[in-house]
């Protein structure tokens, strides 16, 4: 008896990687089971050809230029795994907050880690619009981490022996768990079915749906009236919500169905500030998705291995080379010294080598420090206020989101672009003449720093003149 196994490959070589072996083992013993006893009923030699054929499309996805890349992916692939395919191919830090964006007509919305892409595919209409976006967004976990910041007290009631007092680890744990009943309740505008007015009503969400009171601020089962459930829908952010649908302020979203359908199957809503958009936004996640964002949450910190260190790591000391023989230096004091020198020395150096290759500087002095920045992931040149702006909001509304970029009124100054409390904040860095030396500073001369890596370097380390530390810079990438 004779069994050959023929492999029919058409898989590249990133997407190779990603294809579950165990499917072909699955495959290989169904055919054990079901038909290998009929097999063994023929006296000739019986040869079985187990064809593997993996289902492939083409996407295409774009980044924050607009620009965009035609990828060849397996039918069954998540968000996630477009997102380390992307992290891959460009050589990106994996720091977990890339994420995969649905952009409809005017509508926009996180595809969550663990979703199909191609069952967000299917539900596109043909004549629309429809993208793929590629970005970083610091906000999509983070509620996790300070769910007090996403959901304010007078916003969030629960339904437990807790009297109104819970820590930030309780309060999620009431999301997560399907027995408790938190609930979200606040006025929204909301926008009448065939009409272009849009009315304010007092709504409450819950495990159930979402509900508006046609009586004040009652939640009387006889005065809440049923508006949308999650079961077969997500919530989507509005964009251009004023200029596109006429509502009383631009932090707008919607509950539109999974299943196809006409733009007024879509349920309209506005909220007067971003804090009480962002609570309603993440709120209907979590009821919809619950455990399973959660562990889309930890899952890339479970991967996480503590890197081996080798002996020779374990063992290393500061060396001076300077003399004729080397020394090691015991002494910490001189130790750290020593690297400061040969920080700046290698700045220097740098300033040097960029200045001599045509940098943007005009000479080898206090302008070469200029040069340095312009490599960074954070430095954003010509960007206008709107575009840093923009840029941030996409890339999450969480306190330590920032940017530099040039300034667009004074040719000679910097801005530092920074949110704090969901409000993005500018911060002008001005240059400091000081006997010939050229510095930079946040605080009229105060502190001063020799070039702006020092200044964002400083600045991660301490809050000083500002509402709040450097933490996530804002990048753009190529596809």
């Amino acid at each position: 008896r004779v069994l050959s196994w023929r492999q029919d490959w058409s898989l590249s070589h990133l997407d190779r990687q990603a294809f579950d072996v165990s499917f072909i083992v699955h495959l290989w013993h169904v055919f054990l089971n079901v038909h290998i006893k009929q097999a063994l009923n023929f006296s000739d030699t019986y040869v079985v050809h187990v064809n593997v054929f993996v289902s492939l499309q083409v996407i295409k996805v774009y980044n924050e230029d607009n620009t965009s890349r035609a990828v060849e992916v397996p039918t069954d692939i998540t968000a996630r795994d477009i997102c380390q395919l992307f992290v891959l191919k460009n050589h990106c830090i994996d720091d977990h907050s890339w994420t995969l964006f649905e952009h409809l007509t005017h509508l926009k919305r996180i595809i969550e880690d663990h979703e199909s892409v191609m069952e967000v595919l299917s539900g596109w209409a043909m004549d629309t619009d429809s993208r793929l976006y590629f970005r970083k967004n610091y906000a999509k976990y983070e509620f996790f981490n300070k769910p007090l910041d996403f959901f304010p007290d007078h916003m969030v009631s629960i339904s437990s022996e807790t009297n109104g007092m819970m820590n930030h680890s309780q309060l999620i744990q009431t999301f997560l768990n399907s027995s408790t009943c938190p609930e979200i309740h606040g006025h929204l505008h909301a926008k009448e079915q065939g009409r272009k007015s849009w009315k304010k009503f007092y709504f409450v969400l819950r495990r159930s749906g979402l509900y508006f009171s046609n009586k004040g601020t009652s939640k009387e089962p006889r005065h809440l009236q049923f508006i949308a459930e999650f079961s077969d829908g997500d919530v989507y952010t509005l964009l251009s919500a004023r200029k596109m649908h006429g509502a009383p302020t631009d932090y707008g979203f919607c509950v539109k169905s999974t299943k196809r359908g006409s733009p007024r199957d879509l349920k309209l809503l506005c909220a007067d500030d971003e804090q009480t958009r962002t609570c309603w936004v993440t709120a209907m996640r979590l009821f919809k998705y619950g455990m399973q964002l959660y562990q889309n949450f930890i899952q890339p910190h479970q991967k996480q291995k503590t890197p081996m260190r080798s002996i020779s790591e374990n063992s290393l000391v500061a060396m001076d080379f300077s003399g004729h023989k080397s020394r090691v230096i015991e002494n910490p004091s001189e130790a750290l010294s020593v690297a400061v020198e040969e920080g700046l020395s290698w700045r220097r150096k740098s300033c040097h080598r960029l200045s001599s290759h045509g940098s943007p500087s005009t000479s080898q002095g206090p302008m070469s420090n200029m040069a340095l920045h312009m490599a960074q992931p954070w430095f954003h040149s010509k960007l206008s206020r709107d575009e840093a702006h923009r840029l941030i909001t996409q890339q999450g509304l969480i306190d330590g989101v920032f940017l530099l970029r040039d300034s667009q009124s004074n040719p000679n100054t910097f801005v530092l672009s920074l949110c704090h409390t969901q409000r993005i904040k500018h911060f002008q860095i001005l240059p400091v003449d000081e006997e010939g030396e050229l510095f930079y500073s946040l605080d009229d001369g105060h502190t001063r720093f020799a070039d702006l890596i020092q200044l964002v370097e400083f600045y991660q380390l301490n809050r000083g003149v500002l509402p709040c530390k450097l933490k996530h810079h804002c990048a753009r990438i190529t596809l």
